[in-house]
This record gives structure tokens, C-alpha cells and sequence, in this order.
């Protein structure tokens, strides 16, 4: 199993969106995957229809070590697609797990001990670089950064990647950035391009070719309890995760292929 965690300490940059429809185009494309929602807001729950009610064990109880993977995992309606859910109780787990020895090293523990259950496993990370998203880039091999196509992106890209070299250096020395995607893109706006020019500029091959559009309907879908692929496949933004998901593939591990 390939694990990838899904980070950028910056809010609403589109990470949940990314979370969402790329473990549904990765599971459309025959892997076995699964998604851990590791964010308080459990938005990544909501927009793959889990009710609340349904969230009977969830990612807090995995990283307490108070339940299994398996025990924790829910079916989804996409074939394929598992998750992990959450609830506001994994906003507690940042406390609780400061007094913990390898409070760090949780969620590596408990994915390491079902690592032929599925082929990826997608980590929805909260939008901070706190314990929760400490554990999930200590349990990554590889790292997905969505940013959005504005001003201060870079800024904070910057100091992600500083962030992902101290984990490197402490934590996790196998850590690496399968890629960067922009977010958020709207040709109407020159901003927008000028942004775009200079991540490609800076950074090169590592950013994603498909780039995700602003859309409409990218942001209707998890009020109706769906990702956007099956809200409407045929949207700009759909097709736009479908590119996605195709390079992706690309840039995996020829051994970890397993589809």
C-alpha cells in the first residue's frame, strides 16, 4: 500500500475536494483505496455521505489506539472507496496525545499493521501542522499539496516544504512530494496565471500538469453527500480530477502499481 497525505497548512485551498475526488477517481480506476478523514471538521466524511449517526468508531479512536483499522473503516457508495471517518471529538486527540510517547507515530502503527488490506491510502489532513498532520506525514510515502492560485500561495507553500524537510530530518526520512496541484483556477483572472507561472517556475516537474478550475458544481457535490464524479462526471472539475488521478498513476512507483 501507498500512502499519500493530502496537506497544506493553509485553509480552503481545496484539500478536502482533493481528498474526496481523487480517492474516487483512484478507486473508478480499479485500486483498492482507502481515505482517512484525519481532519476535526470531518468534511471528508460528510462529502462521501457518512452521517454523523454512522460514525460510531473514527479516526480519533485509531490514533488512541482505542480500535482497529478494520474496526474503524466504513464501505462507501463508490465501489472500492473506504474511509476512515471523523468527528469534532479528533480535536481532543491533539491534547491527548501531547503527554504520549509516540504520539507521533499512531497512525504509522495502526496502517502498518493492515498494509495488504488496500493499494493507496489517501490522508485528509487538517488545515494546521499540528500532531494530527504530523502523524499522517510520518505514516506518508509521498506527499499531494493542493494550492490555490493566489497571492500568498507561495508563501505558504514555502513554508510547508520547510515544514516536510523537518520531517524528513526527525521523523520520516523516506518522505518525499509526489506533487503539487493547483487549485482554484480561473483563466478569467490574469492573477491567477501570473500565480501558476511562478509555481512552475519555481518548482517545475513537480506541479501537477491538470490544473482543477474554479466550478460551480466541485462545490455543490458534498451537500449532497457525493463527490463530483458521480454528482456530474462530466464537469469541468470532474474531468479535471480524472486528468489528475491519470498522472498520478504516472508518477507512482512502478512496484506499487499494483492495479
Amino acid at each position: 500500500m501507498i500512502t499519500i497525505a493530502i496537506a497544506n497548512q493553509k485553509g480552503g485551498v481545496g484539500k478536502t475536494t482533493t481528498a474526496i475526488n481523487i480517492a474516487t477517481a483512484m478507486a473508478a480506476t480499479g485500486w483498492k483505496t482507502l481515505l482517512i478523514d484525519l481532519d476535526p471538521q470531518g468534511n471528508a466524511s460528510t462529502g462521501l455521505g457518512i452521517e454523523a449517526a454512522a460514525r460510531e468508531l473514527t479516526s480519533y479512536d485509531l490514533l488512541l489506539e482505542e480500535a482497529t483499522l478494520p474496526e474503524c473503516t466504513l464501505s462507501t457508495d463508490i465501489p472500492g472507496l473506504d474511509i476512515v471517518p471523523a468527528t469534532q471529538d479528533l480535536s481532543g486527540a491533539e491534547v491527548e496525545l501531547v503527554s504520549v510517547e509516540d504520539r507521533t507515530a499512531r497512525l504509522t502503527k495502526a496502517l502498518a499493521q493492515h498494509s495488504r488490506a488496500y493499494e493507496v491510502c489517501f490522508i485528509d489532513c487538517p488545515p494546521s501542522l499540528g500532531l494530527l498532520t504530523l502523524n499522517a506525514l510520518c505514516a506518508a510515502d509521498t506527499l499531494l499539496v493542493p494550492l490555490q492560485c493566489e497571492f500568498f500561495a507561495l508563501e505558504g507553500l514555502s513554508q510547508l516544504l520547510q515544514t516536510v524537510e523537518r520531517i524528513q530530518q526527525g521523523f520520516n526520512p523516506n518522505l518525499g512530494i509526489v506533487g503539487v496541484v493547483l487549485t482554484m483556477f480561473d483563466r478569467r483572472n490574469r492573477l491567477t496565471d501570473q500565480v501558476a507561472d511562478d509555481v512552475r517556475d519555481c518548482l517545475g516537474g513537480l506541479v501537477f500538469e491538470n490544473v482543477i478550475p474554479r466550478n460551480v458544481r466541485l462545490s455543490e457535490a458534498p451537500s449532497h453527500g457525493m463527490p463530483a464524479l458521480v454528482y456530474d462526471h462530466q464537469c469541468p472539475g470532474s474531468r479535471a480530477y480524472i486528468g489528475l488521478a491519470r498522472e498520478l498513476i504516472g508518477r507512482l512507483p512502478e512496484t506499487r502499481k499494483a492495479a
